[in-house]
């Protein structure tokens, strides 16, 4: 593959600007103001609103393990946005919405309308037959970081019933939450085709980073670079790694100059002072172990966070990029337990290969283009 091949390869993702359903998301905005009618004739005196625990029954699932689940179909669902495994009994039949109970995606909400097994979750049912499910679903999407700032305790974090049940929701008559539903049906179907295309793209990203990450056997890197000028080393071998500082929590905004990083990618907040430069890569060694990251500003790195600083000889982001890379080999060496953890050894073995710096450089600047594209697609979807 050659420079101009992986150039236009970069260029070529900005056609998907063009997505077929993005066009006719226009559309569904036609429904507004036939909604602002229905509202202004149905609801002369305004909308109601009503405590969830009020209108909605808020169940608990049943325990069951993964040594307990017989083979079948049934999703369970647990703590995850996805099922944790299947089973091949069921014991919510019918529409369900499910709010994950513990562990880093406690109070994520999703809908089923299949049999499912609820475990570690809880399901939110309307009590009354004038509030539609589908509009209680999307309500609580509509809150879902609400949802997620109700999380208790320190070590596994936990979302409970009683944690929801003073929402307020709106109670419009059924006829406009039946067109609301409606309305955000074809978004979500739009969305979800989008999403597709996306994963395309970002699969298209990978397999050129892969390459051009890559030293090739023939004797030529992914550009026709002469292999014998780059090099295998360990971070440990030429990098300093270090743990971040302990933040007290209580200490941090919800904005500011420097964002803390502690054990997840995104921020725990803000600090007035920071511990690590801008232009640094680091992963993350609790929690969301085995996450890698950099950072184009000066943060706060906490202590379940691996900074690397980087010597001369290799550019910083371009060491992130070889990281990104394998990350699904770091992801597989984290020890899962009530705090799944990563050792700082792992992160200390891993060889990159090192190509002279303006090489790396170039790497650099074609994989930006790549990130900016796909990450721009990806913050257009929501």
């Amino acid at each position: 593959m050659t420079t101009n091949n992986s150039l236009s390869g970069a260029s070529s993702l900005s056609g998907a600007s063009s997505l077929s359903g993005a066009s006719s998301l226009s559309g569904a905005s036609d429904i507004r103001p036939k909604l602002s009618a229905l509202i202004k004739d149905m609801c002369p005196h305004g909308i109601e609103f009503k405590r969830l625990g009020e209108v909605c029954e808020m169940k608990r699932g049943s325990t069951i393990t993964a040594n307990q689940a017989e083979e079948g179909e049934v999703p369970v669902i647990a703590g995850g946005q996805k099922p944790a495994y299947f089973h091949n009994q069921s014991n919510r039949e019918g529409k369900n919405i499910t709010v994950a109970g513990s562990g880093a995606y406690a109070g994520y909400v999703a809908y089923w309308e299949q049999p499912i097994f609820v475990s570690d979750a809880f399901t939110v049912t309307p009590k009354e037959v004038s509030l539609d499910i589908k509009f209680v679903y999307y309500f609580l999407t509509n809150i879902q970081d609400k949802i997620y700032h109700t999380k208790k305790g320190s070590g596994v974090p936990h979302v409970h019933p009683s944690s929801i049940a003073d929402f307020e929701i709106p109670l419009p008559p059924l006829e406009i939450q039946e067109k609301i539903v409606e309305c955000l049906d074809k978004f979500s179907a739009l969305a979800a085709e989008l999403q597709a295309e996306l994963h395309l793209r970002r699969k298209q990203y990978e397999y050129y980073r892969t390459q051009l990450l890559t030293p090739h056997s023939d004797g030529n890197s992914a550009d026709n670079t002469d292999v014998r000028n780059w090099e295998w080393k360990t971070l440990g071998e030429i990098c300093d790694i270090k743990r971040g500082g302990r933040v007290v929590k209580s200490e941090l905004e919800q904005e500011g100059k420097y964002p803390v990083y502690q054990n997840s990618l995104t921020p725990l907040g803000y600090y007035d002072k920071c511990n690590y430069p801008a232009n640094t890569t680091f992963i993350i060694s609790a929690g969301a172990a085995g996450k890698v990251g950099f950072s184009d500003v000066d943060f706060w790195a906490a202590d379940d966070c691996l900074c690397i600083k980087c010597p001369e000889i290799i550019n910083s982001k371009y060491l992130y990029y070889n990281m990104l890379d394998k990350q699904d080999f770091f992801l597989s060496q984290v020890r899962h337990a009530s705090v799944p953890r990563m050792s700082r050894t792992i992160v200390e073995n891993f060889k990159i290969p090192i190509p002279p710096l303006a090489e790396q450089e170039r790497i650099v600047s074609i994989l930006d283009k790549f990130e900016a594209l796909t990450t721009s697609l990806s913050d257009g979807i929501p």
